[in-house]
């Protein structure tokens, strides 16, 4: 390969140069996946004149400020063609060329196969496809109703993930709430991994789909730069949510590349790279600036802090957890940067009392549970504090869009109610009895399920400030508090509710399965039975010491009782706690073991064998 020139800067007025510096995008994709020995060169040639364009005439960023409030916002929803986008950056001057063959790929480096905030320019993780735009929704969401400021959101997307229905919901709500601050520039290359896409170069189906949807088409050439800048400068001056579509060759810039099939995911070997670059006119080192975010526009100040005072609850008293929810978030609406979204059953999960009283932060998302969480961590990107509410159960369908967040680093609240069988005659569909497990799993998520109104109001408290992904989960029916309003929680904690030194047994439980447990110690305190009864409302991370300590003292006797299938719950967590501590447990785990049907609440917790008869019954077992 050519021995590296100097810098040279452009002048991003002059589309030769753009031009020049679309070949150059086009050579660095080349170089950098192939030095890695791994990438998406051709994804990248492919869209290197749109983004040359882009990065040098039209989006607005102070590259030496990222935090700007007002800069443009650029996710790559396409995120298999990192190779592009870093060498973007490295034509900005953020990443040298150094660290772009040296780093990209590489263990322990920043430039990852697909793009991570790890980087400062990055807003969200993408690769799993389907997934930036959605994300883009969230964060125009923030700059039309909330910052008020006149950035706009531009997202890359691969013609591919077109046939995912989560781009599909995107673009809905961005018609829907008139988002014309956003503008998705899809990369019609006509092929995805294993041969050609479902439309193809059909253009007019495409423009077809997203006018029904809305948003404005507008069809452009991708490899004519004059007219790429004419249609991006069209899309800014659109009232309406714009999807350019810009008809592109896979591999585009080397004849044995172009709109040939084969060479997805594969780097260039060195002599078919070196003769790749030749026929682009070698390498080149150009440096470009864009346009800067206008001086004249209104940053915003910091907030300043506000005192929030959360509703309490009399002992006794009859109350939903999930009604204690929305009490909580709509208090906590006092602070600014508190935002609430729902999926269409706000009545249900109480997020309608928030909307009611802070309805210029409130987002209905409808039922589009992908859409819900995408922009939840759109808005996280804004600096905004969202918690997203459906049906527990509803929540598994967006679960890749959970575990991506958890790689975005974005900080989102997620409340699902109706949760396990405790929910009565709905039936299965709407029973979440795996959620749980699957919020466990996201990297670094908190998980907490409230036994009552007030640990629900003071968790929901403590998640406003969380990092990452946090779950409540919430319960249909009202049940006693058994807290006063003095009462602190933790997370990473948990309460034991009865105690003393002769205890033999310990029963666990959370949600509606703690209130069978209370009573289950009744009818073994009455027996001559002392059993140790422990609240575990925070159920990642675990109460270690305390779930420990009780197996000791009980000489290793744990009932554990959930409204939750076995597997990844309360008892995986008990368990992980207990071996984590060294102490060798005798366990009785009561869970719904098989599928339920329709049914009262208690029919069905009994059927299930998690009711107060079965704790003592499962109790007695382990004391004989």
């Amino acid at each position: 390969m050519a021995t590296p020139v100097s810098e040279i800067a452009i002048d991003s007025t002059d589309l030769d140069q753009i031009r020049e510096l679309a070949r150059q995008l086009r050579v660095d994709s080349i170089r950098a996946s192939t030095s890695a020995g791994s990438g998406h060169p051709t994804s990248s040639m492919s869209a290197a004149d749109v983004m040359a364009v882009l990065v040098g005439r039209h989006l607005r960023y102070d590259w030496d400020n990222p935090g700007d409030p007002a800069n443009d916002h650029l996710i790559f929803s396409k995120g298999h063609a990192s190779p592009l986008l870093y060498a973007m950056f490295k034509a900005v001057g953020v990443v040298s060329d150094h660290e772009l063959m040296t780093g990209y790929r590489r263990h322990g480096q920043r430039l990852q196969g697909h793009p991570t905030p790890i980087l400062p320019w990055v807003d969200v993780a993408t690769g799993s496809l389907g997934q930036g735009l959605p994300d883009a929704v969230g964060v125009a969401l923030a700059g039309r109703f909330l910052d008020r400021l006149p950035y706009r959101v531009w997202v890359l997307c691969g013609d591919s993930e077109m046939a995912e229905g989560s781009i599909w919901e995107a673009l809905d709500k961005a018609a829907y709430y008139q988002l014309s601050n956003l503008t998705a520039i899809v990369d019609v290359n006509r092929l995805g991994q294993r041969g050609p896409t479902e439309l193809g170069w059909d253009l007019d189906a495409y423009a077809r789909r997203i006018e029904a949807f809305g948003c404005q088409a507008l069809a452009v050439d991708g490899h004519d730069v004059g007219a790429i800048d004419e249609v991006l400068a069209e899309a800014s001056r659109s009232d309406r949510p714009v999807v350019v579509l810009a008809r592109t060759r896979k591999g585009e810039g080397f004849s044995e590349t172009a709109d040939a099939e084969g060479w997805h995911g594969k780097p260039l070997p060195p002599d078919m790279a070196e003769r790749a670059i030749a026929e682009l006119g070698g390498e080149r080192h150009l440096h470009v600036r864009g346009p800067l975010p206008p001086a004249s526009v209104q940053r915003p100040a910091p907030s300043a802090p506000v005192e929030v005072e959360l509703p309490t609850y009399s002992l006794g008293a009859k109350v939903a957890t999930r009604k204690a929810y929305g009490e909580a978030i709509t208090v906590l609406g006092a602070r600014p940067d508190v935002v609430a979204l729902d999926a269409e059953v706000s009545n249900s999960t109480y997020s309608e009392d928030f909307a009611k009283a802070h309805p210029d932060r409130f987002f209905e998302i409808f039922i589009a549970e992908q859409q819900l969480v995408a922009a939840a961590v759109g808005l996280s990107v804004r600096g905004y504090v969202p918690f997203a509410s459906t049906f527990a159960a509803f929540f598994s369908r967006a679960y890749d869009f959970i575990r991506m967040a958890a790689i975005s680093q974005a900080n989102i609240r997620l409340s699902g109610s109706h949760a396990g069988v405790e929910i009565g005659p709905d039936g299965p569909s709407q029973m979440a009895l795996e959620d749980l497990a699957m919020m466990r799993a996201v990297h670094g998520s908190h998980v907490l399920y409230p036994s009552d109104a007030t640990s629900a109001v003071k968790l929901v408290e403590l998640m406003a400030d969380l990092d990452g992904v946090s779950y409540l989960r919430t319960t249909r029916g009202a049940y006693p508090v058994i807290y006063g309003p003095q009462e602190s929680f933790t997370v990473g904690g948990s309460k034991v509710l009865r105690r003393s030194d002769g205890d033999t047994v310990t029963l666990i439980g959370a949600g509606v399965t703690l209130h069978h447990c209370l009573a289950a110690a009744d009818v073994l305190a009455a027996e001559g039975i002392s059993a140790r009864v422990i609240d575990l409302y925070s159920v990642k991370p675990v109460d270690v010491v305390t779930v420990a300590d009780a197996a000791r003292a009980t000489g290793g006797r744990l009932v554990v009782v959930e409204d939750h299938y076995p597997e990844g719950g309360l008892g995986s967590a008990v368990l992980e706690a207990v071996a984590a501590a060294g102490v060798q447990v005798r366990l009785g785990h009561l869970a719904v073991r098989e599928l339920p049907g329709s049914g009262t609440p208690a029919e069905l917790l009994d059927a299930a064998g998690i009711a107060s008869g079965h704790i003592v019954e499962a109790a007695r077992a382990l004391l004989h």
